[in-house]
């Protein structure tokens, strides 16, 4: 099945909204001390025989692009590398010098994935996560046994 990526048009806006709900439990993600809803967001949308199979969703602030969230309907499906592959591109082609991200210290799946698709981890922000209970409450304390305090920034260079 191949998989395609195309940018998210309004038309998109109920899947968005809940592919953010099952990935994070509603559109609004807490990272570095803020909240942001991400439903709100330019993104992509993943698609493989008519379906939307993941959303990846980014702000860019000059030449420094964020992806804000990713998410695969099926992990493994190669929806999320689709996903990381476009928006290398599109931010490539819009001058960017950097893509980033963050992810939390207990998601150790994500780390090696974001690594094998080239993203170097690059900064540790400790507590970064139990700040961001206090923005939103319903972030997970513990994870696989793992008790989720950090964020882990990565990032690739263009």
């Amino acid at each position: 099945m191949a998989i395609e990526v195309r940018p998210v048009t309004p038309a998109d806006i109920a899947y968005v909204r809940q592919s953010l709900t099952a990935a994070f439990h509603g559109t609004v993600v807490a990272v570095h001390d803020e909240l942001i809803d991400a439903g709100d967001l330019p993104g992509g949308i993943a698609w493989t025989d008519g379906e939307p199979v993941g959303l990846l969703t980014y702000r860019a602030a000059g030449t420094d692009w964020e992806v804000v969230s990713i998410a695969a309907d099926r992990p493994g499906s190669g929806a999320g590398g689709a996903l990381l592959a476009w928006i290398r591109d599109v931010a490539a082609g819009a001058g960017a010098a950097r893509l980033w991200l963050v992810t939390t210290n207990d998601n150790v799946r994500a780390l090696r994935f974001y690594q094998r698709h080239g993203f170097d981890l690059v900064a540790v922000h400790r507590d970064a996560v139990t700040r961001a209970r206090a923005l939103k409450p319903a972030i997970p304390r513990v994870l696989d046994g793992i008790p989720v305090r950090h964020e882990l920034e990565l990032e690739v260079r263009f």
